[in-house]
């Protein structure tokens, strides 16, 4: 049986830091507290030069409080907190791409790792009961093999990216211990949306099947297509977010599908899709192979369907189709 905490009652709404609101997740998540009735203030570095293409679409650009703050600077990040004065913070915030990793490794262990750090900071700082959720990766676990990882599975990560995921897990899991802290960290595998950047290659696989079947022509040139992952939906992902704060007792728990496939699969299905043979438009190309990469990834989701009581409601199969049908990712300079 799950126990979960009572919303907060009297006039006050419920109050929620969203660090790294312009990004998909953040911009999904916004979208699930906004109807919740929650008070919502959301951070980037800038927030006067912040994207606001996520809200924009998902219809929440006025319904955001936008405010500045530098993750791995302390001072900002205390400043933050004590204005935004928030009941649930959510560091969905610093570097997301694993590719990128390798080339600014610094700004990856900065942002994920030092940021995370600086937040359960403030948090035992001003003494208050802020409840924290962490975006964790799978990455941190490296390649799975043949035995689905589970929140107890030892870290192997195999990138810069993953070992900022896994130090900031590790950091939630000590202050929980040493200092009776609400803090869990969600180990989310892969999730897509159309909010996706193309520079994700769930996004430039549709974007690029999509422009082809339109009559471009173009090649698509991808990496390594043996890879095995799991692909879930974006706005699932937030609500088990949401529920991981709304327990009596902070866990740590695995966030996927349960379902594993090849990215050769995902090519597949999306050319597909639009009437392609995806043997026909695509290429290798070496340059996008990275310097260490994990083979295969696949996620024991058992005891997250028990304890949390959530479960994804859509698969890789729905992901790619929703994906296509969609009219494409918009840009409006922001």
């Amino acid at each position: 049986m799950i126990t979960m905490s009572e919303p907060s009652q009297g006039s006050r709404p419920r109050r929620a830091l969203i660090c790294g609101i312009s990004g998909q997740d953040g911009a999904y998540l916004a979208r699930l507290l906004v109807d919740k009735g929650y008070h919502i203030a959301g951070t980037s570095r800038d927030a006067a030069t912040m994207s606001l293409r996520g809200l924009r679409l998902l219809g929440l650009e006025d319904s955001v409080e936008r405010l500045s703050m530098a993750p791995n600077d302390f001072r900002s990040v205390l400043q933050t907190v004590r204005r935004a004065e928030p009941d649930e913070i959510y560091f969905l915030a610093g570097q997301t791409s694993v590719g990128l990793s390798f080339e600014q490794p610094v700004e990856a262990i900065e942002s994920v790792s030092i940021g995370v750090l600086n937040l359960l900071e403030a948090i035992r700082f001003i003494g208050r009961p802020v409840r924290l959720y962490n975006a964790g990766s799978s990455e941190a676990f490296g390649d799975t093999g043949g035995h689905p990882a589970t929140r107890a599975a030892a870290y192997r990560p195999r990138s810069p990216y993953a070992v900022a995921k896994a130090t900031a897990q590790m950091l939630v899991e000590n202050y929980r211990e040493a200092y009776a802290l609400f803090a869990c960290t969600g180990i989310l595998f892969n999730h897509e949306s159309p909010l996706r950047p193309e520079r994700f290659v769930a996004q430039k696989i549709v974007q690029a099947a999509r422009r082809i079947a339109a009559g471009t022509g173009e090649p698509l040139k991808l990496g390594n297509l043996e890879i095995d992952r799991d692909w879930g939906w974006a706005p699932d992902y937030v609500e088990a977010m949401w529920l991981m704060l709304q327990r009596d007792i902070p866990e740590d728990f695995v966030v996927a599908t349960g379902r594993t496939v090849s990215l050769e699969y995902f090519v597949k299905a999306a050319f597909a899709h639009f009437g392609l043979d995806w043997r026909e438009h695509t290429s290798s190309d070496r340059s996008l192979l990275r310097p260490s990469d994990i083979r295969h990834s696949a996620a024991d989701v058992a005891e997250t369907t028990v304890r949390l009581g959530w479960t994804a409601q859509h698969d890789v199969d729905d992901v790619i189709r929703m994906m296509c049908e969609s009219p494409g990712p918009a840009t409006d300079g922001r």
